[in-house]
């Protein structure tokens, strides 16, 4: 006989064990089914412990630049095995947090590869041999994983993945990234402030190229300062790994084809959805383009079948997932006759964009150009970090805010920002549009000083001609 549950919840990533929790506070009988590690490749191989290697190589790049300080630091130097170890650990305290999250909630976990079979049947196949789970709604939370260039798939010691670049058997002397959207760009931050050449390929006319066309030329400038070469409108032809580097052949924005060594290279080209064996064909479940199809409320076509996170549609970022699972559960418990639970909308965007290189990108809303292209007649707002306090005491001048405003009704189309801390910043704004905030708002809000989020405060004033220092 079957176990039965209210919820089961396929994938435990930041989506998944985000909707297993809210399912089991509003009273869901929950089980969650994870094939790997609890937390899924968020808090295991992807955003929790990339953070801890950029702060590590942040701080040697602080190290490296103590004169600017006033301080003093000799035989600067860095382990990679340490570096590493540390990445892991935080990984491993976040996996262990989950674990205790799974029993203080009471949801029920099953460890096993999870295929659907049926209309609320799940059928799980682990080292214990074969389980069918029953529940009267599933939520698929499998995620993604990285895409392998077709004529060079990654061997994990020249040609590597995020994963393979998180655990490097070797320090890269001259590293090849492919691809300059967050993962890619991060890597390459990492590696060349650790003391890799580095340079990165972008197809496109601009790295980060989802960001305003302004964060993107900002950022360019900046990281080839630090020693990167970057090559934007250019495509990887062909990459070879042999045994003690790569060869590749990159074709230039000018049609010509040059041929480089490098020791390592890493592929950052998107992701491929984990929607292959669970049982979607057989359920005839909508996709596009192999992520699965979900209304506002993150239900498929198929009734009782939800879906949230990387598997579905962009934006493929952990805090969308979080906020998938949440929707999810509670309009899972609304459907179950919980009148305390009282679903919203997924509206994307709302949603902000986080990018941890040196220095960090963020990001929410509209892009000044997306905002013209829709029709909008904008004023926008620019504050360079040089006119702030805080940030020069910080030794941090590098950077500015841009705000776009609906010039009809004051309403913030976007706001986008280059420099340090950024990234901890954007909440701000994010608040702001979610509330419909209009520019009077933010004008008449305190910022604290000396801060460095009195640029987020210019930055408007700034839309409006009323920038105060500048």
């Amino acid at each position: 006989m079957s176990d039965t549950y209210d919820l089961i919840v396929l994938g435990s990533g930041p989506g998944g064990y985000v909707a297993a929790i809210r399912g089991a506070q509003l009273g869901l009988k929950t089980a969650i089914v994870e094939r790997e590690n609890l937390g899924g490749i968020c808090l295991n191989w992807g955003c929790i412990p990339t953070k801890a290697l950029l702060r590590s190589a942040e701080i040697y790049h602080y190290m490296q630049h103590a004169k600017d300080y006033g301080l003093a630091a000799a035989s600067i130097s860095a382990d990679l095995d340490a570096v590493v170890k540390r990445s892991r650990g935080v990984a491993k305290q976040l996996n262990q947090g989950v674990t205790h999250l799974m029993k203080k909630n009471k949801i029920t976990v099953h460890m096993g590869e999870g295929r659907l079979t049926g209309a609320g049947k799940l059928e799980i196949k682990s080292e214990k041999g074969t389980e069918t789970l029953s529940a009267k709604h599933i939520i698929v939370a499998t995620g993604a994983r990285a895409r392998d260039l077709p004529f060079a798939p990654a061997d994990g010691k020249r040609i590597w993945t995020y994963r393979h670049a998180m655990t490097p058997p070797e320090m890269p002397k001259k590293l090849l990234v492919i691809g300059s959207g967050a993962i890619g760009i991060e890597f390459a931050s990492f590696y060349n402030d650790m003391g890799a050449e580095v340079t990165v390929v972008e197809m496109l006319d601009r790295i980060v190229p989802v960001e305003d066309a302004d964060v993107s030329s900002f950022l360019e400038k900046s990281l080839k300062k630090q020693g990167m070469t970057i090559l934007t409108g250019a495509g990887v032809e062909e990459l070879k790994a042999g045994a003690n580097g790569v060869s590749a052949k990159i074709k230039t924005k000018d049609g010509k084809v040059e041929a480089g060594d490098y020791s390592h290279a890493i592929v950052a080209i998107g992701i491929v959805p984990n929607t292959e064996n669970i049982g979607l064909e057989a359920l005839k479940v909508k996709t596009t383009k192999g992520h699965i199809d979900t209304d506002p409320w993150c239900r498929t076509n198929v009734p009782g079948l939800w879906a949230i996170g990387d598997v579905t549609a962009p934006p493929w970022l952990a805090h969308k997932a979080s906020h998938e699972g949440v929707i999810a559960a509670e309009a899972i418990a609304k459907e179950l006759g919980n009148k305390d639970a009282h679903p919203h909308p997924m509206d994307a965007r709302n949603i902000p964009g986080c990018t941890y290189c040196h220095p960090q990108i963020a990001s929410v809303g509209l892009t000044e150009a997306k905002a013209k292209e829709a029709g909008y007649d904008v004023k926008v707002g620019n504050f360079p970090f040089i006119g702030n306090g805080k940030a020069i005491a910080l030794g941090e001048v590098e950077g500015f805010v841009k705000t776009v405003f609906d010039a009809k009704t004051g309403e913030l189309l976007g706001a986008h920002m280059v420099g340090a801390e950024v990234t901890e910043m954007i909440q701000g704004y994010t608040v702001g549009k979610t509330a419909e905030l209009v520019e009077e708002d933010f004008m008449h809000s305190v910022y604290p000083h000396p801060t460095i989020s009195e640029t987020m405060h210019e930055a408007v004033l700034g839309a409006y001609g009323r920038a105060l220092h500048i």
